[in-house]
């Protein structure tokens, strides 16, 4: 048995397409179910639900031989004994950095000022900055950003970012793009040995629906 790790949300609706093109479907909608275990029209493949932060756990320690996950996650997990043969194009968003208006980010940056970012992907901001000479103290936080700077938590934040109306919405600018982010098929390197007629035959299957452009 072959077991595939999806995390509910945007990255599941985009990457059904890509399955069924690659002659992948679920036996049920995952969305309607309460099963975290789903069957799918191949008797030997099967899919599990889990937070979109532990399918690279559950690959890397054999929970799971394939995981979707969004190169964000997969940058913070830090991707220890994972390969990665597919970018599978889907979920795209970027990371970038994002302060207030009546912030002059360029400003305190060409100055050398200490700059308060909040962040949930802390590892990601932290080589950013670091890379970048700029001083930065890190605050860690696991929900809305944008809250940070309105309340003085902090004076910019990193985070993901689609089409940037939630920053509008509360007078956030984007002022500085750190990457480009999308979903990647990621496989335990134990199963690609132990597995490998079928892995390889899912992620070939898989290349060719990306590049037929078999998406949402």
């Amino acid at each position: 048995m072959i077991t595939l790790a999806l995390s509910k949300g945007r990255i599941l609706d985009e990457t059904l397409p890509l399955l069924a093109a690659a002659g992948i479907t679920l036996a049920e909608d995952p969305e309607a179910s309460r099963k975290l275990i789903v069957a799918t029209s191949r008797a030997d493949l099967r899919i599990v639900l889990v937070r979109a932060s532990d399918v690279p756990t559950y690959v890397q320690h054999g929970g799971a031989d394939l995981g979707v996950v969004g190169l964000d996650t997969l940058i913070e997990h830090g991707g220890e004994g994972l390969y990665r043969p597919l970018d599978l194009g889907v979920a795209r968003c970027r990371m970038s950095v994002a302060a207030p208006l009546d912030f002059d980010y360029a400003a305190a940056v060409k100055q050398g000022s200490r700059i308060r970012v909040a962040t949930k992907f802390t590892r990601i901001a932290s080589d950013h900055f670091a890379d970048k000479g700029v001083h930065v103290d890190l605050i860690k936080l696991y929900g809305s950003m944008e809250l940070a700077p309105l309340t003085g938590l902090a004076d910019a934040i990193v985070d993901l970012v689609a089409s940037g109306n939630t920053l509008k919405a509360n007078a956030l600018a984007e002022v500085e793009e750190i990457m480009q982010i999308s979903a990647r098929l990621v496989v335990n390197r134990a199963s690609l040995k132990l597995k490998r007629e079928p892995i390889r035959g899912i992620v070939d299957a898989l290349a060719k629906a990306v590049a037929a452009g078999a998406t949402a």
